[in-house]
């Protein structure tokens, strides 16, 4: 379906919702999921392994959060000190990726306040040269793919 019908049939699903009406979708479009539903279930073998809401998903089987730096251009050096600053304060940090002057981390679930990440990485914006950041939760699909691990395979 090309983006402008895909975008009319999400608003006639929205305002069939809205009148408060209920509809069953099915798909494997997470940000479909996340754009047109109040309540998910996710199935597994036939089975379903959990319901709720996009943020109580995310909140009970969420792998961790997803931080991304943009460092300074100017400053060569900025991506090492990042680095070494982010698997130094974040326990579990992992580096996912790195592309130019982006970097990707995966920071495991921590008992670490969101403030208090936030606050860490704000002030030290300007000593390891980051021009911009995001701290978020891991996406929907990642809470999806969490459940695929226990799919069999039917022969």
């Amino acid at each position: 379906m090309d983006p402008g019908a895909k975008r009319q049939f999400w608003n006639v699903i929205c305002k069939i919702r809205n009148s408060g009406k209920s509809i069953v979708l099915t798909s494997h479009s997470m940000e479909e999921c996340e754009a047109l539903c109040t309540r998910l279930a996710i199935m597994v073998n036939g089975e379903f392994k959990c319901l709720g809401s996009t943020q109580h998903l995310k909140n009970k089987f969420s792998e961790g959060f997803l931080l991304t730096v943009k460092t300074k251009r100017s400053e060569p050096d900025a991506a090492e000190r990042v680095k070494s600053f982010v698997t130094s304060q974040f326990v579990g940090a992992v580096l996912k990726e790195e592309y130019l002057d982006s970097l990707t981390f995966h920071i495991a679930r921590t008992d670490q306040r969101w403030s208090a990440m936030f606050g860490l990485m704000e002030t030290s914006k300007d000593r390891l040269g980051i021009e911009d950041y995001a701290l978020g939760q891991t996406t929907l699909e990642q809470v999806f793919l969490f459940f695929t691990k226990y799919q069999r395979i039917v022969d």
